[in-house]
C-alpha cells in the first residue's frame, strides 16, 4: 500500500487549496494511505475528510523548533512513500529532506529542495498568463497522476448540516469582513454602505473568527441593525456548509474565498491591493470578481498585502463602487 504525506503548515486558505491534491492522490491510488500535515488550529478543516488516514500537526506557536524536531521524528517513523511538500520556506524543507522517505517532492525555491530527490519549478503567472495555486500545486505530483488539477474540497459532516439548519429558512447571504491583511481587506465604510443598500428580504449573516466579532458588531451597529454577527460560532467546516447553501457570498482575498472553492459555493470576491492573476482566484461555478474599474499606478503593491496603503490613499479599495456588488446578487425568490 502506497503512503502518502502532503505538507501545508501555512494559512487556513492554503490548506484548503492544498486539499486538490488529496482528491488527486485518491482518485489515482484509491487504496492508499494519504497523511496531511497542518499548523496547530487548521487541523478541524479535515475533519470527516474521507480520503485522509491522519492529520499530522505541528504547533508552531509554543516551542517552535523543539515540536518541529519532533513532528520530524514521527513522520520519519512512518517511512512514506513519498513526501509532498507544497511550500517554500526552509522548516518544512527541513522535515521533508530529512523524512526517510523513499520520494520527496517539493518546489525548487525551498531552502532544502537540494535534497530532495524532485524538484519542481514554482511558476508565477506572467505576461497575461494566469496560473491557480491549485494547478501549481498540482505539477508536484503530475509525473505519477495527470496534468488536469482536481478542485480543493472541503467534507462537512452530518453534524455540521445539522448545525447550520437554523440559519437556513429564509434567503440568505454571507459576508466575511475580515483579514489578515489591511489591504486585503474592503473598509468598514464600504460594508456598512453596501449592507444599507441590501434588499430587505436577505438575511445577512456575518462569518469569521472570534477575533472578527468586534468588527462585525461595528458593520452592525453603523447600519442599523441589518445583519447578524456569526463570527467565532461557526466552526471552519460549518462556516462552509452555510456558504454553499447562500444566495451570494462575499468575500476578501482571504481564506473564506477558498472556503467557497471547497463547497462549489456562489461567490462574489472583492480584490483590494492584490489581484486574481497572482493565483488565488474562485473556483465556484457560480463567481464573480469585483475590483476597482480602473488602473492604478500602485496596484497590486504586494502578493499577500500590507497593514497600510503604502500611498496612504487606499483607492484600490475606497473607489469600488457599492453597484459593483449589488449587481453579484440574485432574486430572492432564485
Amino acid at each position: 500500500m502506497v503512503k502518502f504525506l502532503v505538507i501545508q503548515t501555512a494559512f487556513i486558505g492554503d490548506v484548503v487549496l492544498a486539499t486538490a491534491l488529496l482528491e488527486k492522490l485518491h482518485a489515482y491510488f484509491p487504496d492508499a494511505e494519504i497523511d496531511i500535515m497542518v499548523r496547530k488550529g487548521n487541523e478541524t478543516l479535515l475533519n470527516s475528510h474521507p480520503f485522509v488516514k491522519e492529520v499530522l500537526i505541528w504547533n508552531k506557536k509554543e516551542r517552535k523548533w523543539r515540536n518541529l524536531l519532533k513532528i520530524l521524528s514521527i513522520v520519519r517513523k512512518k517511512k512514506y512513500d513519498k513526501v509532498i511538500n507544497v511550500q517554500r520556506f526552509a522548516a518544512t524543507g527541513f522535515i521533508t529532506a530529512f523524512s526517510n522517505s523513499k520520494e520527496t517532492i517539493g518546489f525548487n525555491k525551498n531552502p532544502f529542495s537540494h535534497l530532495f530527490t524532485k524538484k519542481v519549478p514554482h511558476r508565477i503567472a506572467s505576461g497575461g498568463e494566469v496560473i491557480h495555486e491549485v494547478e501549481r500545486n498540482q505539477e508536484l505530483i503530475s509525473q505519477f497522476t495527470d496534468q488536469v488539477c482536481a478542485k480543493p474540497v472541503l467534507y462537512p459532516s452530518a453534524n455540521d448540516l445539522k448545525r447550520i439548519s437554523a440559519f437556513t429558512h429564509h434567503p440568505y447571504i454571507t459576508i466575511s469582513p475580515a483579514s489578515v491583511w489591511f489591504t486585503k481587506q474592503y473598509p468598514a465604510e464600504k460594508w456598512v454602505s453596501f449592507l444599507q443598500k441590501l434588499p430587505l428580504q436577505y438575511v445577512v449573516y456575518i462569518l469569521g473568527a472570534p477575533g472578527d466579532a468586534h468588527l462585525a458588531e461595528r458593520l452592525i451597529t453603523a447600519s442599523g441593525d441589518r445583519a447578524v454577527n456569526l463570527c467565532g460560532k461557526l466552526s471552519f467546516l460549518q462556516s462552509a456548509a452555510l456558504m454553499k447553501e447562500a444566495h451570494m457570498n462575499y468575500v476578501n482575498d482571504s481564506a473564506p474565498l477558498h472556503f467557497s472553492s471547497a463547497v462549489n459555493a456562489p461567490v462574489t470576491a472583492v480584490y483590494c491591493s492584490t489581484i486574481p492573476a497572482f493565483g488565488f482566484g474562485p473556483l465556484s461555478d457560480i463567481q464573480t470578481i469585483v475590483e476597482i474599474p480602473e488602473k492604478l499606478y500602485c496596484r497590486p503593491c504586494g502578493l499577500h498585502g500590507y497593514n497600510a496603503c503604502p500611498e496612504g490613499h487606499f483607492l484600490c479599495a475606497l473607489k469600488i463602487a457599492d453597484e459593483q456588488l449589488i449587481a453579484t446578487l440574485p432574486s430572492p425568490s432564485t
